[in-house]
C-alpha cells in the first residue's frame, strides 16, 4: 500500500528568513492525516536565508538527521562540536539526555534541508554529534546514510530502530527495493519525477509505504529519492 501526500497538501510556515514544509503534522492543528509513522515524527523541508538560521536552543530524548541538499549549514553545539556541512552531506545528533545547538546558512545561497527527527530507542543515552561523508553511486540503488539497525556499521549510527537512506537514479532507471511486511517506510522525491508501485510522485512529494515485501521504482527524469525505514 501506499499513501501518497503531495506537496501540496503539506502545512506549511513563511517566515521572513525561513520556509518550511511539513511531512509530518507538528501541532493540532495541521492536517490529521499526516500523522507520525512508528518513531518517525518530523520530517522538514525548510529553506534558509542566507545569513540566518536557528539560534542555540536544546533538545532532549530525540535523534535528528539533517540531511543537506543545497547550500553549506553550519553547526555548532554544547559539547563543543561545530562543522560545515555542504550539499549531499548528513549530520546526527542524539540529543539523549539533553544538548543544546545553532545552525544557520554560512553559505552565499539559500539553504535547502531536510530536518528528520526519530523517538530514540533509549532516551537517556549521552548526547551526541557525528558527520561522516558517506559515497553514494548513481543508479546503484539505496544507500544506507544513518542507521540504529545491526549490519548498517559503514552509516551514521542512530540511537532508533530506522534507518536513512538515499539514492540517485538516472532517467530510465528501474529500482526494485526490499522492505518485508513487517517494516514501513516514508520515501520523499527531493528532486525529479518517479513512477513507483504505479503512482506517479513527483518533486517535494512524500509517501507511507506498507504491506509490501517490494516496493518498485521507475525513474522518469533524473531524479534525487531520501528514505526512513521504521518497524
Amino acid at each position: 500500500m501506499l499513501l501518497h501526500r503531495r506537496y501540496k497538501s503539506l502545512d506549511r510556515n513563511t517566515l521572513p528568513w525561513l520556509r518550511a514544509s511539513y511531512h509530518f503534522r507538528v501541532d493540532p492543528q495541521g492536517n490529521p492525516e499526516h500523522s507520525a509513522l512508528g518513531p518517525l515524527y518530523v520530517w522538514n523541508d525548510d529553506e534558509v536565508a542566507v545569513g540566518a538560521g536557528f539560534p542555540m536552543h536544546g533538545h532532549r530524548a530525540v535523534e535528528i538527521v539533517s540531511y543537506v541538499r543545497h547550500g553549506v549549514l553550519q553547526h555548532r553545539d554544547s559539547l563543543g562540536s561545530e562543522g560545515l556541512l555542504h550539499g549531499g552531506e548528513v549530520q546526527v545528533m542524539s540529543a539523549g539526555t539533553g544538548i543544546r545547538h545553532a545552525e544557520a546558512n554560512h553559505g552565499k545561497v539559500p539553504l535547502r534541508l531536510y530536518q528528520i527527527w526519530l523517538k530514540p530507542r533509549t532516551p537517556d543515552a549521552e548526547p551526541r554529534w557525528e558527520t561522516r561523508p558517506i559515497p553514494r553511486e548513481p543508479g546503484n540503488g539505496f544507500t544506507v546514510l544513518a542507521s540504529g539497525l545491526p549490519g548498517d556499521e559503514a552509516a551514521l549510527p542512530i540511537n532508533a530502530d530506522a534507518r536513512v537512506l538515499s539514492a540517485m537514479l538516472k532517467a530510465g532507471d528501474y529500482l526494485r527495493h526490499p522492505l518485508g511486511l513487517a517494516r514501513q517506510a516514508y520515501l520523499v522525491v527531493a528532486s525529479g519525477r518517479i513512477d513507483i508501485d504505479g503512482e506517479i510522485m513527483t518533486m517535494g512529494d512524500g509517501a507511507v509505504i506498507l504491506g509490501v515485501e517490494a516496493t518498485h521504482i521507475i525513474a522518469l527524469q533524473d531524479s534525487e529519492l531520501v528514505m526512513v525505514e521504521v518497524a
